[in-house]
This record gives structure tokens, C-alpha cells and sequence, in this order.
């Protein structure tokens, strides 16, 4: 592994930015990021013990109230086997990490990774940590450590009839030398995890004490309004700052590097966002300002007539698809989406002659770390980098410009600067989810069985701009995920994909590829299993058979779900089932839809299986949370370009569902537990909009190919 002292801050950020993607949380006191509130011995990096057994877990992952924070120790605790009554939880240090040659592995919680990707050494952290405190008792007793069991923060002697605390031991534990190997324990003995304890986090939201990056305040602090330019990639030309240096508060105007943003810095945000929008500023707009919304939709309809690249060909699809006796062809398209977080970007940064110091809500601290020593030009150990509370992340906060922004804008004006992005430059200069069209056909022969199926991508896509290395012989895994990669038995099959790339910027969002495949590959197999004349969820079940998680997830999503069961006229039942981030989703949805058009998500069914569940309760709060985020995405969901800009600005046009739009949620779990483990938050909302399209034609009759649902006329007789 390279060292700290040869890593150039490009490599650096280069490596950091990589790994990024993910989440973390803090409830960190300003200045305070290094300082640990843990008391007592330190068995590893990842627990201390103190003598009144307090036990302190360090937690590496975001919280953006996904409840990592919470799940992270109890896999910990549940080998340590510990008293969870006890167990506090403190975030860990990005500095000491990088200090310690990334001791904490990875701060990066995208991809709903926080548990799938961490749960071997976390479980090893505290395993370790136990059988040291078996060492130092079998040390002190004299016996052998054979003869010791642990339970509920004690070690136990049967013979002897004696125990020790935790506490009393962890002083002499930490001088053990750890073990090389541990066992784990199998989910039936867990007593910790698999459960749902309260969560760390509620309390401090409830109270009112949990500090999110809009809450940080530090001494001496002045805010800073951001203006970036409207089209991408456009230059700043001119800017007159006399016309507002002289307003109420106005202290600076700063022109970031790259000439693509000015900001004004002020006493108070509002002075710097008043003085802002008085601001004169022309900008050079170039080529991008002439394209439109229909210049990049016509591009990928023409990719979908192009020869693409091979993903995947099975079998010989032209010829089956020539012999089939009934052909099924149909175009699917989902737009530009924005991660519309609640909290809009926002960072505090301090740039001091020793080093700088960020606080910031992010989805990888260790990115910001990164982010904020390039853009102070000093190495990676002079920074500070203190994580908070993040209000949304979806993805979005797994990019690092808000905090290099922070930092320039800190260092010109010599003081803390706490930079906050207004809604409409929020929503105006996101990170999208990409925009993509699909053009699908299926052939069924003379017994309607499924003899041929091909699915062209044409989109826009994240690698090739991110991780230009992941994309492999001319096309994006992300942008193919929920196509090629699902259990569907198709014996003459073919998956291709066009690269068509625009000036709109792209990145992670919420369930990334599936969040429009699952609805184009779902939606399209209930359109073959109707040409089959075939019950859809039937239809599924005899392509999956070979696969038994596939199959227990769909059988048991059927049950709960009431597939079957009558409905009175108005109301229908849809189905659609994905796998993504290691984990089987389906939904059931109940739509009811007026003859006028009009439609409301009645209920909604999940069925999960993620091969183990650290925190039930945990889950089905994620599952909620991405049916409310699917459907806000479904009904209204679109960013459209206008001149080479986006046409949103804020809430009354880039809409969310209202409370009264929220249906019954009901969250199952259907797990194989063999040797793989899944995500939660990504996967819980994939099915969704294929689901409830589905069931909006089991009313209507009505097959919705595009979204959002806001451009459809559903009305019925």
C-alpha cells in the first residue's frame, strides 16, 4: 500500500475520490473531530473498554438516517458479546485512518455498502476484542482459555464458579497479543444483532441536539452565497463587484478557480445571497447553451437504431425472435433525475497557516478530507476534517465540489466560511441520475412460452466520466444494472448499450442502473406475460424456478401481497420484483385510479431478501423511505434542459409526494442466509414504479412507457 508521505494530493484525491459513494455521520462538536470521549483500555481500533464496562464502538459509515450507526456496533457487539445495555457508539477518526495506514478500511457508504462491505472485519473487531479478554482471564486465573466462556460482558469460569467483568479485564486484555483467527457466530446464536434495539441517532434529532452541516457554527464565522454558471461547462466573462461592495454585511467577492462559479461572502447568509442575486455577472456560454431537451432525446432514439456493445448474447436471439409466434416489441424511456435532498449542499471550512479544517455533511469523509487538501494545497495530514449529521444524500453527497468550493472561497477571504447552496442552485447544478431509453423485444412461441429476449440501453453514462477505467469494452456496468444481470432463465437472449453522453452532469443515484431498469425490464415483462395470456407473477415464477432466493422472495411477495384476490373495479394490483446491491426485492402495489385520471398509491407491499438482517427494524424504515422516494420520482420526477440549462429551480417544480400520499407500507424479510449479504436502501425502492404502472393497467388498460406519470392521460371508462 502506498505510503502517506509519497501520496501526491492529486493521487490522493484520485485514490479517495475512487472509494467514494457512500455515506457517514457525526455528532461531533466543532473542532473536535480527533477527540475521542472514549474512556478506558483500547482492545482495537474499533472498541475501548472502560473499567466501569462501558464499552465504546467506533462507527466508520455515514448516518443519514439509514441507521448504520447503529447496526455497526451491534455486529461488533454481538461477537465482543458484550452487554449492549452499555454499548456506546462514537464516530471514528478520518485523521487517525489515514495516520494509520486506513486502519477504519473505508469512510465511503454508497451503494448501500455500510453493512455488506464492512461486516467481516467488524465482525472480526469484536470476536478479537473477546477472545483477548478469555487471554487475560485464563492469565490471571491460571486455566486454560478452553475452559472460559464470555456472555453478557463477563468471562465465565464453569469449573471454578468464577467471572470477571469486562471491565476488569480490559486494562490486561489490551496487552494480548490478538489472535490470527476467529470464529464467528451463526446468525441463529446472535442475541444483538438480528435485533432491533433503539436507535443511537433518535434521541439527538428528537432533542434537537444533532448537528447537521447547516447547524455547525464555529467563531468567527461569515457565510458565503454561491452563484454557478446556469450552463454546464459555460465561463465566467465579467463580473462588476463594485455594484455590490459597498451592500449591508458584503465582505468579499470570489471568483472560484475555473471560472465556472462567484460567490459572495457576507456577515449573515442573507446578506450574502441578497447582494448575490444584485450581482451583474455575464457569462460565455458556448456551444451548450443551443442544446436542448429534444437534441438529447433525439440522440439516444437514434442509439437505439445503432449497433451497440455486447453485454451479454446467449443462444441465437435473431433466430429465435424470427421463428416466434408472437412478437412483443416496445420503447421505454426515464428522464434526468435530481437527489433533491432536503438539505442542500453546504460546507464550513477555515483555512489557518497550519492547515485547514472542514465541517461537512458528506457520503464519504475521507473524500472531503481529500477534496479540502487539494483545494488548500497542503498535504493530507493537515487536514481537519470534521463529519456531520447529512439532511439526504442519495448519493449525491458521495461528490466532493461543494467542499473544495468552501475551501477556495475560505482561503480568499483569510476567515471560517460557512458556504450554503440555495434550493435553486441545488437543484440547478446536481450530479442526475442519467437519462436513458430502452428498446425491448420478446418472443413467445406457439405454447407462449418465452423463446427470445433482447434489451438495447441507450444513456448517458457515470463511469465514463467518474471511473473511466470501469467502463469495459464501450459500456457502463452501472447503466446496464437490472438488465442482463437478473435471474430470468432466457435461453436466446441479448443485451446491448449505446453510449450517448451529453453535457448534463451524471452520478449516483438512489439504486443507481435499476432505478429505471427495474421499471423498464418489469414493466415490459408484465407486457409479455399479458401477450402469453399469462397471470404475470405466474408468468415470473416458471423463469425463475433454478433460483431459489428469486423464487421465495416472488412466492412470498404473492402471499402477503393478496395476489389474486378480487378487487373492486377502480383498483389494481401490480407486481415487479429486481435484484441489486447484492440483495432480491419485490413489490406488491394497490393503485387506486378515478375514471378522471387520478392516482393514489394504496398499498404497497416489500418482500427483502439481503441474506442476513443486522436491524429489522432498520430495514423496514429503508424500505419506506425508498417508496416514498420512488414515488416522488414516478408521479413527478424530471429534470429537462432548456438552452443547455435545467428548466427546475425548486419544490413547486421539482415536486415531492405530500404526506396524504403516502401509502401502508408493509416490509417482509426472506432470507437464504448463505455466505452473501445485501444492501437495504438501494434495492427497497428499485421494483417500485414498474410495480405500480402495473397495476395502474390492470385498471386502466393503459401500458406507461415513459415517465413521469405526471405526463399521462389515465383516465378510463
Amino acid at each position: 500500500m502506498t505510503e502517506l508521505n509519497t501520496l501526491s494530493r492529486r493521487d490522493f484525491i484520485a485514490v479517495s475520490a475512487a472509494a467514494s459513494g457512500g455515506m457517514a455521520i457525526g455528532f461531533h462538536l466543532p473542532g473536535r473531530a480527533e477527540a475521542s470521549t472514549a474512556k478506558g483500555a483500547e482492545l482495537n481500533a474499533w472498541v475501548t473498554i472502560g473499567s466501569d464496562d462501558t464499552v465504546t464502538i467506533r462507527v466508520h459509515r455515514s448516518e443519514m438516517g439509514q441507521g448504520s450507526s447503529t447496526a455497526i456496533p451491534q455486529l461488533v457487539a454481538e461477537e465482543l458479546e458484550c452487554d449492549w445495555s452499555k454499548v456506546r457508539m462514537e464516530f471514528a477518526s478520518v485523521m487517525r485512518h489515514i495516520r494509520e495506514n486506513k486502519v477504519y478500511v473505508s469512510f465511503a457508504t454508497g451503494g448501500s455498502r455500510a453493512i455488506r462491505d464492512s461486516h467481516t472485519y467488524l465482525r472480526k473487531a469484536g470476536a478479537t476484542g473477546r477472545e483477548m479478554l478469555k487471554m487475560a482471564a485464563a492469565q490471571s486465573w491460571g486455566v486454560p482459555v478452553g475452559e472460559l466462556k464470555t456472555e453478557k460482558g463477563f468471562v465465565l469460569h464453569a469449573a471454578s464458579n468464577r467471572r470477571a467483568s469486562y471491565g476488569s479485564l480490559a486494562e490486561a486484555a489490551a496487552k494480548m497479543t490478538p489472535p490470527a483467527e476467529v470464529k464467528f457466530k451463526p446468525d441463529a446464536e446472535w442475541t444483538i444483532a438480528g435485533k432491533s434495539p433503539a436507535r443511537f441517532d433518535v434521541p439527538e434529532k428528537v432533542d434537537g441536539s444533532a448537528i447537521y452541516g447547516m447547524d455547525v457554527k464555529v467563531p468567527g464565522m461569515v457565510h458565503a452565497a454561491i452563484k454557478q454558471a446556469p450552463v454546464f461547462g459555460a465561463k465566467l466573462a465579467s463580473v462588476d463587484e463594485a455594484k455590490v461592495k459597498s451592500m449591508p454585511g458584503v465582505l468579499a467577492v470570489v471568483k472560484l478557480p475555473g471560472d465556472g462559479a462567484v460567490a459572495v461572502v457576507a456577515e449573515r447568509f442573507w446578506q450574502a445571497k441578497t447582494a448575490l442575486d444584485a450581482l451583474p455577472i455575464a457569462w460565455n456560454e458556448g456551444d451548450n447553451a443551443k442544446v436542448q431537451q429534444a437534441t438529447i432525446v433525439d440522440r439516444l432514439k437514434q442509439g437505439l437504431v445503432e449497433p451497440g456493445a455486447k453485454v451479454r448474447h446467449e443462444g441465437d436471439f435473431d433466430g429465435a425472435f424470427a421463428k416466434a409466434a408472437k412478437k412483443i416489441e416496445a420503447e421505454y424511456f426515464a428522464p434526468f433525475l435530481d437527489h433533491a435532498c432536503m438539505e442542500p449542499m453546504n460546507c464550513t471550512a477555515h483555512v489557518k497557516a497550519d492547515g485547514v479544517e472542514v465541517w461537512v455533511p458528506t457520503q464519504n469523509i475521507e473524500g472531503s478530507l481529500a477534496a479540502a487538501a487539494e483545494a488548500a494545497g497542503v498535504t493530507p495530514d493537515k487536514v481537519t476534517a470534521n463529519l456531520t449529521l447529512l439532511g439526504g444524500g442519495f448519493g449525491r453527497r458521495g461528490r466532493q465540489d461543494y467542499v473544495t468550493q468552501a475551501v477556495h472561497i475560505a482561503k480568499a477571504v483569510g476567515k471560517p466560511v460557512k458556504l450554503i447552496w440555495s434550493r435553486e442552485e441545488d437543484i440547478q447544478h446536481g450530479t442526475y441520475r442519467p437519462i436513458s431509453m430502452g428498446k425491448l423485444q420478446a418472443g413467445l412461441d406457439e405454447k407462449n412460452e418465452l423463446t427470445a429476449y433482447a434489451h438495447k440501453v441507450s444513456g448517458q453514462s457515470i463511469f465514463s466520466h467518474l471511473l473511466p477505467h470501469l467502463v469495459k469494452d464501450g459500456w457502463d456496468a452501472s447503466s446496464m444494472d437490472g438488465t442482463y444481470n437478473q435471474a430470468y432463465k432466457m435461453p436466446n437472449c441479448k443485451f446491448d448499450y449505446v453510449m450517448r453522453n451529453s453535457h448534463v452532469p451524471v452520478g449516483f443515484w438512489r439504486s443507481v442502473g435499476s432505478s429505471q431498469n427495474a421499471f423498464i425490464t418489469e414493466s415490459f415483462m408484465d407486457e409479455v406475460a399479458h401477450a402469453a395470456g399469462k397471470d404475470p407473477v405466474e408468468f415470473r415464477r416458471n423463469l425463475i424456478q433454478h433460483n431459489k432466493s428469486w423464487l421465495n422472495v416472488l412466492n412470498m411477495a404473492a402471499e402477503k401481497g393478496d395476489w389474486g384476490k378480487p378487487l373492486p373495479k377502480g383498483k389494481g394490483r401490480g407486481f415487479a420484483i429486481n435484484a441489486c446491491f447484492g440483495s432480491i426485492t419485490a413489490h406488491v402495489v394497490e393503485v387506486t385510479v378515478s375514471q378522471r385520471g387520478q392516482v393514489k398509491v394504496d398499498r404497497v407491499v416489500v418482500v427483502l431478501d439481503t441474506g442476513h438482517a443486522v436491524h429489522p427494524d432498520n430495514i423496514a424504515a429503508q424500505n419506506e423511505g425508498g417508496v416514498a422516494y420512488a414515488l416522488s420520482a414516478m408521479l413527478y420526477g424530471e429534470i429537462t434542459i432548456k438552452d443547455g440549462r435545467v428548466e427546475q429551480s425548486n419544490f413547486h417544480d421539482y415536486e415531492s409526494i405530500l404526506i396524504d400520499q403516502m401509502p401502508k407500507v408493509e416490509s417482509y424479510l426472506s432470507l437464504t442466509q448463505g455466505d452473501w449479504w445485501g444492501g437495504v436502501g438501494e434495492p427497497s425502492m428499485a421494483p417500485l414504479m414498474a410495480a405500480t404502472c402495473n397495476a395502474i393497467f390492470q385498471v386502466t388498460g393503459k401500458r406507461i412507457r415513459s415517465l413521469p406519470l405526471k405526463h399521462h392521460d389515465l383516465k378510463w371508462a
